[in-house]
């Protein structure tokens, strides 16, 4: 498995987005475009070509649920919040998250997280970002997206692995299949 890592997030500017635009397929110029502030367009193209690095530069097809792959390339997965970007790479499906560590709201934590969780969550927003990685990264795995219930999407997590980074800004969960 290969997972890397981007927090240089200085480097986000409109020049580096016009230096990277030719770097990448039509499509995902075009997709790149499409939001309207350059910290959206630098983190979409940034993340592909760190993701082209080992999967080649290929139009991107998506399953039911908007999960993008490339047919006959490694699976892959990749995420971006303010402080870094986060792409793994593999041969066994998994799904990867990255979130900035931040102050959440009760009324979050009560519609996201159940009554186990949120006992070991307490006060800590290091603990709700690690728990909400981990449920997102297991939801990207799945290829579905968050649309399961989220109070109880640990619940059944039996065949995959999870590993997670703990930052000083950032968090970062990687889950996939066991060996």
């Amino acid at each position: 498995m290969f997972i890397e890592v981007y927090d240089n997030m200085n480097r986000c500017t409109a020049e580096e987005v016009a230096a990277m635009l030719p770097l990448v397929s039509a499509q995902r110029r075009e997709q790149a475009l499409k939001y309207k502030h350059v910290f959206g367009q630098w983190t979409c193209l940034k993340s592909w070509l760190m993701l082209q690095k080992h999967i080649g530069n290929a139009d991107w097809h998506y399953n039911e649920y908007g999960k993008p792959y490339v047919p006959n390339r490694p699976e892959f997965s990749l995420s971006h919040c303010k402080h870094g970007i986060a792409v793994a790479v593999d041969s066994r499906p998994l799904g990867i998250d990255i979130e900035s560590i931040r102050e959440n709201k009760p009324e979050l934590i009560a519609r996201t997280m159940n009554e186990a969780e949120q006992a070991y969550i307490g006060n800590s927003a290091v603990r709700f970002t690690e728990l909400w990685t981990k449920k997102e990264a297991f939801l990207k795995y799945k290829g579905t997206g968050i649309i399961d219930d989220l109070l109880h999407v640990l619940d059944n997590t039996g065949t995959v692995t999870f590993e997670t980074i703990i930052k000083t800004n950032y968090i970062y969960t990687v889950c996939y299949e066991k060996n």
